[in-house]
């Protein structure tokens, strides 16, 4: 009996370690932004803050996710902004199909000081995606993305 109640707790634990979160909801915080730019590379990125307590927000992940199904070279990092627990944010990107793309969350407070190191004219609104061409030029989309338009600009190269 001994042995079998042995048996059935490495199974459970096996189980466990192979069904483990493999952490691609990474921490974001104050100084991170110039590794998210120098990530690009001299290619286009798009970098998209968004929360989940936003409207706008809850209503365009799902047409994020279907974009990067779609276009499956754009490079695209999503930071959610929110203070809220982290299994939200897992369960939103869920069910937006992006779990499998880049995510990170802020483990910090949004403040006026991370704000201004991204963009110092952004005032903390979201949805708000920033892209950045493969010469480094960057702009600024406050609100909802135009899917149409970002496909354009990731394919002439941006």
């Amino acid at each position: 009996m001994r042995k079998i109640l042995l048996s059935l707790l490495m199974l459970v634990a096996s189980c466990t370690i192979s069904f483990a979160d493999t952490g691609t909801l990474k921490a974001y915080q104050r100084g991170d932004w110039s590794g998210l730019v120098k990530s690009a590379a001299g290619q286009p990125i798009a970098i998209h803050f968004w929360g989940v307590t936003c409207a706008p927000c809850a209503k365009e992940m799902p047409l994020w996710g279907k974009f990067l199904s779609q276009d499956k070279n754009a490079k695209v990092i999503f930071v959610q902004v929110d203070e809220v627990p982290l299994e939200a944010t897992k369960k939103m990107l869920s069910q937006a199909s992006l779990s499998a793309a880049t995510n990170y969350y802020l483990n910090t407070s949004f403040d006026d000081y991370l704000r201004y190191e991204i963009d110092p004219q952004w005032r903390g609104e979201t949805p708000m995606t920033v892209l950045i061409d493969k010469n480094g030029r960057v702009a600024r989309k406050a609100g909802p993305v135009n899917f149409i338009e970002l496909k354009k600009w990731f394919a002439k190269g941006a």
